[in-house]
């Protein structure tokens, strides 16, 4: 899995009890499932021997946890931009009920109301990637499904609601890189579990 220039790891956190009944999830702190801490222990195995200059982490419990039960916690540093996307009114709410009293919404492409928009998720990817750009070798994510989205996506230029286009599962493990240079960016892996 490595490459001659530095590789990007992101890690989706475990399951929680809101993620496994599609409850949309940013700021509210809530617990991995016991499945969800099973899961995040379970990365520590497909990490084993490699070796990360920087680790990296959301605030959120639910994506240090996952960082801690796989063995990064004691190297990790939080960072609040790497929170998932701020789903303001539609907090703990299903895509399905936001969509019997707003047809046709979007997340991508509609944001939320007093929420975040795919742009303000996007700004805040740039903020990451500039920060991992000043970091001489690999570095291990811990995060959230949309925020990790969208940062794929502006990983290899895409606008940040080219995010609607990938997909992850909890505890899924993804690599970014670079293809024939450092002008080059690539998502090397996608979704693993």
């Amino acid at each position: 899995m490595s490459s001659a220039y530095p590789e990007i790891y992101l890690v989706r956190h475990g399951e929680t009890e809101w993620s496994l009944s599609g409850r949309h999830t940013g700021r509210t702190d809530i617990p991995l499932t016991a499945k969800g801490e099973e899961a995040a222990r379970g990365v520590a195995d497909r990490l084993k021997g490699l070796t990360f200059q920087a680790v990296w982490s959301s605030p959120s419990q639910r994506a240090f946890d996952t960082c801690r039960l796989a063995g990064f916690g004691e190297r990790a540093v939080k960072k609040p931009d790497l929170q998932e996307w701020d789903y303001g009114a539609y907090e703990g709410v299903t895509t399905k009920e936001i969509l019997a009293g707003r047809p046709g919404w979007q997340l991508f492409r509609d944001g939320c109301p007093d929420g975040e928009t795919a742009a303000d998720v996007g700004a805040r990817a740039d903020a990451v990637i500039a920060g991992l750009r000043a970091v001489a070798g690999n570095v291990l994510i811990f995060s959230s499904s949309h925020f990790l989205r969208v940062f794929a996506a502006r990983w290899v230029g895409l606008p940040p609601a080219g995010g609607a286009h990938f997909v992850l599962d909890t505890a899924s493990l993804s690599i970014l890189g670079y293809e024939h240079d450092l002008t080059e960016p690539v998502i090397r892996r996608w979704n693993q579990k």
